[in-house]
Order: C-alpha cells, then structure tokens, then sequence
C-alpha cells in the first residue's frame, strides 16, 4: 500500500495552493496529492466568456504544470475516505494511507436535483456560466427580446455572487444593442436580500433600481419546462393569504397555487445544484445530519476536523458559513499550512485563525466592477491598503481591470505557486 505523510484529495485551487505553500515552508516533506483530471480551469473568468469578453481557450491549463515540484500526483479519483484506518480508496490505484490528510475535491454540479434541468441543458434551452460559458454568450447572441431571467438554487453554490454578475453584464449588452426596450431584464433568487453585506447592497439596491432590474427575492427555483419554457418557482416568504402576483404584470407570471409561480422566459441563466462529491457525503468526514449535511466538518477557524485530528479541510468542500471562492481559499491556505505544521511538529493545532474572507467581484457592467469583500457574519472586511485608494464598494473600471487583467495573473503565476 501506497504511503505518505500529507495526502492531499483535489488538485484544483485549494489543493495546489496548499501543496505549493507547503513545499514552500519544507521542501523535504512527502506529499501526495490525488486529482484525475489533466487540465486546470480558472472558473472566475467565466463570466467574462460568457458574456463575450474573455477567450475561454485562456482559462484552462494543463494541470502538470501547476503540481510543485516534488509532490507526487495520483492521477485517480479518491472513492472513500476511511479515517479511521487513515486511508484513501482510489478507483484504479488502489488504497493509499497517511498519516495527514488534506481534503479539497472541491463540489459538483447537481442539476439533476431540480427537475427538468438535466433536459432543458441538454436542450440547450437553459445556459450556465458554470458549465458552459460559451453557450451562454451563443444564447445572449440569439436573444432578440422577451424575458431574460437569472436565477440560482436553496443548495450553497461557489461564488455566491456569479448569477448575478451575467446579469448585469448582460442587461448591459442590451442596451448596446438597443434591445432594452424590449426586454425584460429579470434577478430570481430564493435569498431576501440582493446582497448579504449591506455597504455593498446598498450599491448593488441602486444599480437595480437605475437599470429597471426586476428583483425578485424569496423566488426558489423548483423545476423547468423546456419545451414550454417555464420556470416554476416556490415563493418562500411566509404572507397571510400566500404570494400575490399581480394580474396583467408585465413578464407574464402566474399563480400555479398559493406558493408556487409560474415564469415564461425567453432566455434564462441559472447556476446549476450544486453539492460535495458523493464520496464525500458517503464518508465518516461529513457532517451526517443538519443543515449542512455532507458538506466536511471542519472547525470554522482552524481548519482542522472536528472528530478526526490529523485531517482538515478548505476550499468549496468544506462546511464554512462564507463564501465558496477562491479569495476564502487564499485565506484559508495559509491558516490551514500553518496550523498543520505546528500539528507535525508538536501534536497540537497551531493557533492560526480564519476569520471567514472571501471576495466577490461583482462584475455591474462592461468596464465596471464593485469589489465586494467580507467575512464571518456578513461583516465588510476590505483590503485597508486597496481601501486607501479606491471605494470598493463603488463601481470602478480600475476593478474592471483588476477582474480581467490582474486576478487571473495572480492566480497562475502567485497564488497556484504559494506565493500569495
């Protein structure tokens, strides 16, 4: 049987960001980690591609670049995770043990939990940044009028912030086109706020109302008609008399019953289900019941599991109230190698804490982007150098640039290489 000291599951930005930070503080030391696919994706610049302004070819790379030096990769899929014999199940390789463990495989899209949406994307009737950047951008090509509705899930998503980026953006389009007029420019989502902080709702309240969005708060998406092109939504907000949709309102919804609506669209985006790999739900490293249920239960500042001391978490996969982005990752990786280090060196978790960071650029147009950050509790949380010189929670081209220029070259040449 294959062993190592640290194994790491994933090799997407979580687990290379570790592993490279690692290398980095200890070149000597064994690491292993187990990631299947040949090519790297850089997934934020998907709103871009999808609405016409990044080269999708640009987002991928190939993933035996960006394993450090002296890491051992199995080129597998982990199928198991047995802590108690600290071990790793692979489907080809067979099982491999150590003596840390670092889980980060990210999550997966689930479309088949909200019914008719496996058919409809087959279709090609519905179109995801999350999946098909490029066919969105076709679709928005195609659009001549009518309804254009945005909407997301009830189960976490990474990049909270993503279905509504397109939005704007494509809202935008619209009126460079002069197909304003004729559309209707829709936002569904089963939250009740636009925005979870409110220094950035405020802004984000304002760009809604000057742009004739459409907002529709406590709209849960419940399945999809794609031969007649519906959505059916659950209205979730508890009214006397259940949910009121006006008579002869300008898209076209309709009471189905008391809470469910039904909404004709013209062009519709949504961000997929989403949930932890099946592996993950199934192992001993999940949270077996509650609200978060199969998400791994790692603590919210350490890092470390609750029940099993020599593993830990981060990334999408790991059950943290914040934002699943790849700005908490570059927090977390640093929190996570410190405390792992202390605990090789002399058995007790280090004292380093995450507080909950993540980012959100949120993209409100072509040349314009609010650079929205915070932390646990929804609590703003930015950058105080960046701060200094810019409003972040005001739309700014320098945002722009950062978003389209800066963000993916930190990414590749710091961030994958333990530098940021």
């Amino acid at each position: 049987m294959a062993k190592h000291k640290i194994l790491i599951i994933g090799g997407g930005t979580a687990g290379i960001t570790v592993a490279a930070q690692l290398k980095r503080k200890d070149k000597k030391l064994d690491i292993a980690i187990i990631e299947p696919s040949d090519k790297h994706y850089y997934q934020p610049a998907w709103t871009l591609v999808g609405a016409g302004t990044f080269d999708y070819q640009k987002t991928i790379r190939k993933e035996a670049d960006y394993i450090p030096k002296g890491v051992e990769w199995i080129k597998d899929k982990a199928t198991n995770i047995l802590p108690e014999k600290n071990t790793v199940t692979t489907e080809k390789s067979g099982d491999v043990e150590y003596e840390y463990l670092i889980v980060a495989p990210g999550l997966v899209m689930a479309p088949e939990l909200l019914p008719g949406l496996p058919e409809a994307m087959e279709k090609g009737v519905v179109c995801s940044n999350y999946t098909d950047p490029e066919h969105t951008w076709k679709k928005m090509q195609e659009f001549k009028g009518g309804n254009m509705v945005f909407t997301q899930p009830t189960t976490p998503i990474k990049c909270g912030g993503a279905p509504q980026k397109i939005m704007y953006l494509a809202e935008h389009y619209l009126r460079k086109h002069g197909l304003r007029d004729k559309s209707n420019v829709i936002f569904a989502t089963p939250g009740t706020v636009i925005f979870g902080t409110k220094e950035f709702a405020r802004t984000l309240n304002k760009i809604i109302a000057e742009r004739d969005i459409i907002f529709k708060p406590y709209y849960a998406p419940v399945r999809i008609d794609a031969d007649a092109k519906k959505i059916y939504f659950k209205y979730t907000h508890n009214i006397e008399g259940g949910c009121v949709v006006e008579e002869n309102n300008p898209i076209n919804e309709s009471l189905v019953s008391e809470t469910e609506i039904e909404m004709p669209f013209d062009f519709l985006h949504l961000a997929p289900p989403q949930a932890a790999p099946k592996f993950i739900q199934d192992s001993q490293v999940s949270i077996q019941e509650g609200a978060n249920k199969g998400w791994v239960d790692v603590d919210e500042h350490s890092l470390q599991h609750k029940r099993f001391a020599n593993i830990f978490a981060l990334g999408d996969v790991a059950a943290l109230p914040t934002a699943k982005t790849g700005a908490a990752v570059r927090k977390q990786a640093p929190v996570l190698v410190e405390n792992l280090l202390e605990m090789m060196k002399n058995h007790k978790i280090g004292l380093a804490s995450y507080e909950g960071y993540s980012s959100c650029p949120l993209v409100t147009g072509y040349g314009k982007m609010v650079l929205a950050e915070f932390k646990y509790g929804n609590e703003r949380d930015s950058d105080p150098f960046l701060s200094k010189f810019v409003d972040t929670t005001k739309e700014q081209w320098s945002m722009w640039i950062l978003k389209k220029y800066g963000l993916p070259f930190m990414y590749w040449n710091l961030m994958l290489r333990g530098k940021a």
